[in-house]
């Protein structure tokens, strides 16, 4: 049972992460697609930084070295979404798309010239990081819990704050509603959609470390990150852009995930004779039925997805 909470809670921490990046991408009014490409490039940024950071520094310099990288490359791979969305006017779903492809592909690409570059005979796309993963971890009892679930909620308790407590949040979420209401009154709609995606990237990119972290001391990043992105935007979705509901729905999701790494441990789990593919299908199974449920009554941002056009009304 510990361990089932234990991976439930750093799977929901994943989810919760990118679900709120793209929360605040589409109160702005840009769809962010992209979030699968960013927790890649994300992961890859913490993870160079955990490979090249010396083992013997302290856990708070290694937690925060790490988180830096993994949230300045994000923010920087989001930069594509927002240029292309905001001063080009682009397809967004199309971007996000693409940005997902190219982002697993860039990052294996960058893996293999690193390791062949420090021995050629290494042409994996792997990177190890045994010791300074420790950093991350410290011990409840029984259970092995990781410095990002902290990190996560005091990010959800950030964002509930400013979307609803201040004025930059208040005029972010005009920007998605009514962008053209916005501008009228003095709100430039292009930086804060901007300052959206942005946000979204550094809060991907932060899952994207946190997922390839979690109970693994080496990533392949030729696998990307198993569809996490998509499920985050379930997470979303289900909690209705909000991100109190994002957080519950992102503990429902996390323990399906959590299921299929555990379901071993459990006696009566384990005597129904289900293939282990089956709890791996578990999360994404449930999204689509949650969604199939929950769509018609979604309620989101009027003017997600729309580009915003300065001269009409």
């Amino acid at each position: 049972m510990a361990l089932l909470i234990q991976y439930t809670l750093i799977f929901a921490s994943v989810l919760m992460l990118v679900a709120l990046g793209g929360c605040f991408s589409e109160h702005s009014g840009v769809i962010n697609i992209g979030l699968e490409g960013i927790m890649v490039i994300g992961a890859l940024g913490g993870a160079l930084m955990m490979r090249y950071l010396p083992t013997d520094v302290s856990a708070p310099v290694m937690i925060v070295m790490v988180c830096l990288a993994a949230v300045l490359a994000g923010a920087l791979y989001s930069l594509l979404l927002a240029v292309a969305a905001v001063n080009f006017n682009a397809d967004q779903t199309i971007i996000g798309t693409a940005m997902n492809m190219l982002g697993t592909a860039m990052a294996t690409v960058i893996v293999k010239a690193i390791n062949v570059a420090a021995n050629p005979d290494d042409v994996s796309s792997t990177i190890q990081y045994v010791e300074q993963k420790k950093a991350f971890y410290f011990n409840v009892g029984s259970m092995e819990l990781s410095w990002f679930m902290v990190i996560a909620v005091v990010l959800l308790i950030m964002s509930h704050v400013i979307l609803y407590k201040t004025r930059f949040g208040l005029r972010l979420c005009a920007c998605g509603e009514h962008p053209q209401a916005a501008d009228s009154v003095g709100i430039n709609v292009y930086k804060m959609r901007y300052a959206g995606v942005i946000i979204s990237g550094i809060l991907g990119g932060l899952g994207g470390i946190v997922y390839i972290t979690s109970g693994v001391s080496e990533w392949k990043f030729e696998n990307g990150v198993a569809g996490f992105g998509f499920l985050a935007l379930a997470v979303m979705i289900f909690g209705q852009w909000k991100p109190m509901n994002i957080a519950l729905a992102a503990l429902l999701f996390g323990l399906m995930r959590a299921l299929s790494n555990v379901y071993v441990a459990f006696d009566f789990l384990a005597a129904l004779n289900i293939p282990g593919t089956v709890y791996n299908m578990l999360p994404y199974i449930i999204s689509l039925v949650v969604l199939i449920f929950t769509s018609k009554k979604s309620r989101a941002p009027k003017a997600e997805g729309i580009p915003y056009d300065k001269g009409s009304r």
